[in-house]
């Protein structure tokens, strides 16, 4: 009976130890996600303040020509920069995905970043074709401008 009894309390605690790991896992994926759209979020409210403030000269005076009038509208300028930042979020994420996908690439730690469509590919691999292959995959992704890779090439 008393090995009945610790059988039973080993299989739970290994139990909970297995939903303690995955429940901090997920918190950290969870984490991780919740800092990449602060980061978004942030990026957007930098667009805002940098543009709202510029109004060329030559524009202001072609619209009084035109119309009469001057009208800015901050909203527009606020979504416009956030479906920035959300397109370059959508952009990493699709990149991420294919690479992970890929089975020559998938091993590897390459890092994404979008700014304005503009892809940053770095980490390390193992051949030029990798970095090829690489920079293909990010520019078959809708909304990439520009890929820029800094991958280096180590042995492996």
């Amino acid at each position: 009976m008393k090995i009945f009894i610790a059988l039973v309390l080993g299989i739970l605690i290994g139990a909970l130890a297995i939903l303690f790991f995955r429940d901090s896992q997920e918190r950290s994926r969870t984490q991780s996600v919740g800092q990449q759209l602060k980061d978004s979020a942030s990026s957007a409210g930098d667009a805002i303040a940098n543009q709202w403030h510029k109004l060329p000269t030559e524009d202001i005076t072609n619209e009084l020509a035109r119309t009469g009038r001057v009208i800015r509208e901050k909203a527009h300028a606020a979504g416009q920069a956030i479906a920035d930042a959300t397109l370059d979020a959508r952009i990493t994420a699709t990149i991420k995905t294919k690479l992970a996908a890929d089975s020559g690439l998938g091993s590897f730690s390459i890092s994404v970043n979008t700014t304005d469509g503009v892809v940053t590919l770095s980490g390390s691999v193992t051949s030029a074709e990798q970095v090829s292959k690489a920079i293909s995959i990010a520019m078959e992704v809708d909304g990439v401008t520009k890929v820029i890779s800094t991958l280096q090439i180590k042995a492996g």
